[in-house]
């Protein structure tokens, strides 16, 4: 196995101009930094992380803690993760994925035991139980989504209460003035999903101000329940001719159940949706609907994360919190109202 020792001989260069020249702690000649990376390919040379560790007090690796809960939808949750991953991994760090179910124990015992140099929270609940530990480990931490109490770590999240009055707004400017409204399934808010109802709230207090009728319902996590929820819905609302969803899940059985009943949007029911881009060319949706942006929030957290494990922020500057503005990807699927 190739040492940084073999690398510096095949450069011609010492052992500590190759150290920083693949480090980037010091500012080397762009010449020496070619060789360098030259032979680090012909020779093949990783890098040992306990090594580095030891010497550096780093250990290029980013905590991730994130679960795939039965009342969310999976493939929702992993761009979140899959946002994070990638842009560590630009940045140089691998990522720890941690998906315990105590989630404060495994918490505790990566960063007491500082396998990692930083921490990123996914599934934050509006009240967390594991943010006392993360403000008081050596490590810091960024969470993407919104807890009660920011303080102490750096938060980023979509601004939900906008995407609810955008959501509202854009079918009142057609003509609609009877919407429906599927969530996520009661036990996310009762675990403290604060999304689900900031989206809700904010979009009945944006139907109640311009005479809208907002039916809001919970829709199931999977199928075919969500299918269910979504036909008793349609029977009992004849009269919705407009539908929102903040439900992955129902989202995406939603093409069947419209085609089922020989429904079509927006010809019959406009529709409006909150999830990304990526999750709608991979279910094939044509509802349009409001980014939910996983990939830029993964990576504001992470290089906001790094830029703190890196020193690159002062350690007695404020954290932050900050909002994606919701944004409306128009498919085609949305119009004036059908007619009675």
């Amino acid at each position: 196995m190739a040492t940084i020792g073999d690398v510096a001989q095949a450069a011609g260069v010492s052992r500590s101009t190759a150290s920083y020249a693949l480090s980037g702690k010091r500012a080397i000649s762009a010449d020496v930094r070619r060789r360098v990376e030259d032979a680090v390919r012909q020779l093949g040379y990783t890098p040992n992380a306990g090594a580095r560790a030891l010497a550096t007090s780093q250990t290029m690796v980013i905590g991730l803690l994130a679960q795939f809960l039965e009342d969310e939808f999976a493939p929702a949750m992993l761009q979140y993760m899959l946002g994070v991953s990638n842009t560590a991994r630009e940045l140089g760090y691998d990522i720890l994925l941690v998906s315990d179910a105590d989630g404060t124990r495994a918490l505790r015992r990566i960063t007491d035991s500082r396998m990692v140099d930083g921490i990123v929270l996914l599934n934050v609940a509006e009240r967390d139980e594991r943010l006392p530990i993360l403000r008081s480990a050596a490590q810091p931490g960024a969470l993407v989504g919104l807890p009660a109490d920011c303080s102490g770590v750096d938060v980023f999240d979509l601004d939900f209460e906008e995407a609810g009055r955008l959501m509202v707004d854009h079918l009142h400017r057609l003509g609609h003035r009877e919407v429906a409204l599927v969530s996520q399934p009661e036990h996310v808010i009762e675990r403290g999903g604060a999304y689900v109802w900031r989206l809700q709230n904010a979009a009945l207090e944006a139907a109640t101000a311009r005479g809208i009728t907002l039916h809001t319902v919970s829709g199931s996590s999977r199928q075919p329940d969500v299918g269910r929820d979504l036909n008793a819905l349609l029977d009992a609302r004849p009269g919705v001719t407009g539908l929102l969803i903040n439900n992955e899940a129902a989202a995406a059985a939603l093409p069947t159940v419209l085609h089922d009943r020989g429904l079509t949007a927006p010809s019959d029911l406009s529709v409006v949706g909150r999830y990304s881009d990526e999750f709608a060319r991979t279910f094939s949706l044509p509802y349009s609907s409001i980014e939910s942006a996983p990939d830029r929030l993964g990576r504001m957290a992470v290089r906001q994360l790094v830029r703190r494990i890196e020193g690159e922020v002062a350690a007695d500057e404020p954290h932050v919190v900050r909002f994606v503005t919701p944004e409306l990807v128009d498919r085609g699927s949305t119009g004036v109202p059908r007619a009675a």
